[in-house]
């Protein structure tokens, strides 16, 4: 079954057995062994060396580019290329973070640690916290940090308790989404800072501050250094704007919409990893621009599985689930964005409406 889902409705979910199999436990096993017994599993650590090669070659690239460039607009063309570069290094921290690419875990830590904080700028422990809770507990209310409630909300229950004043927003966030992702670069930058200069325990708490603190010094340094005041601004504007709508626009798709499930949710592990989940069509181009994103559902059933593997994968699990009659959702990346944009505005429909006065309103009812 690799149809979309038709309407991005928040399904809550049940205990489901799919299939005429009676333990749950024992139908991910059999899952597990047969990708274990493919060698699916195993580190593609050549792989992630090449890749990394090429993203040097590319940022060495950019750098050549905005020191022969000097005092010109086309710096802002430098800028947008810089974003893209630095959301596939993301990337790699993310997989690092998986441990993908080498058999020790600390060398996987090493690695991303340092891909996260001296060459993208985000907190690695903040990062390995909030996404270690979202892959256990995906779309799960209560236990799922992707899905509380911010700037965008993504429950009806959450939307009718914002407040008027920014209720306008909520009622369309479906269509502001993808303009706020602007923001988000920004964001991932405040978030890493908190994390690390606060009150809560983080793991190699001073590597980080002095990692991400010489990461900023040094990069707003050297734009600064080089471009006149209000290119300098444009310049970083740019580049974290397209990093953040790069980012966002590849983990958006893999989750919002989908079925969410009650905190209390005793659905077994295979399901509620590919029930939540939504796949993305397109072959290798795909593959390069989502960093393995676009196979969210073997990625969350198999998180350690490096990215070359992913495709293989995703034969025998789209077969196995269709055997065992679960679900199994694949769209094409144009059709998941209509579905967020779709889901977020009748979620938001849930708010009140920002032109009812809340003064008003109150005599009006008497």
């Amino acid at each position: 079954m690799s149809e979309a889902i038709a309407a991005p409705t928040v399904r809550i979910l049940k205990t489901r057995r799919g299939g005429d199999s009676k333990n749950p436990t024992t139908e991910y096993s059999s899952l597990l062994h047969t990708v274990r017994n493919l060698g699916l599993l195993k580190r593609a650590t050549g792989f992630y060396w090449l890749v990394f090669s090429i993203l040097m070659v590319a940022l060495g690239g950019a750098i050549t580019g905005f020191v022969l460039l000097g005092d010109s607009w086309f710096q802002l063309i430098i800028a947008g290329v810089l974003g893209i570069i630095l959301t596939q290094f993301a990337f790699l921290a993310h997989e690092a973070s998986h441990r993908q690419v080498f058999e020790s875990g600390p060398a996987n830590d090493r690695a991303g640690r340092i891909l996260a904080n001296l060459f993208v700028g985000i907190s690695y422990a903040w990062w390995m916290n909030k996404h270690s809770r979202h892959h256990a507990q995906p779309n799960v209310i209560g236990k799922d940090p992707d899905i509380d409630p911010d700037v965008i909300v993504f429950r009806e229950e959450d939307a009718a308790k914002v407040n008027w004043i920014t209720s306008f927003l909520t009622r369309k966030q479906g269509y502001a989404f993808f303009p706020l992702l602007m923001l988000e670069g920004i964001n991932l930058h405040i978030h890493g800072f908190k994390t690390v200069f606060g009150r809560k325990k983080v793991d190699k708490r001073w590597l980080e501050i002095s990692m991400l603190t010489t990461r900023i010094v040094a990069y707003v340094a050297v734009i600064f250094y080089f471009l006149p005041l209000g290119m300098a601004f444009a310049f970083i504007g740019v580049q974290l704007a397209v990093f953040g709508v790069y980012m966002g626009a590849s983990f958006a798709p893999n989750h919002k919409g989908m079925p969410m499930l009650p905190h209390d949710s005793k659905v077994d592990f295979l399901r509620r990893q590919v029930l939540t989940s939504r796949n993305i069509r397109g072959g290798t181009v795909m593959d390069t621009f989502m960093g393995g994103l676009n196979y969210q559902v073997e990625h969350h059933l198999f998180p350690n599985m490096a990215r070359p593997h992913l495709r293989k994968a995703q034969e025998i699990t789209k077969e196995y689930c269709e055997s065992h009659n679960i679900l199994y959702t694949e769209t094409s990346i144009l059709e998941s964005y209509g579905i967020v944009i779709r889901y977020l505005n009748k979620v938001g429909l849930a708010a009140r409406d920002p032109f009812d006065c809340p003064m008003v309103a109150r005599f009006h009812h008497r």
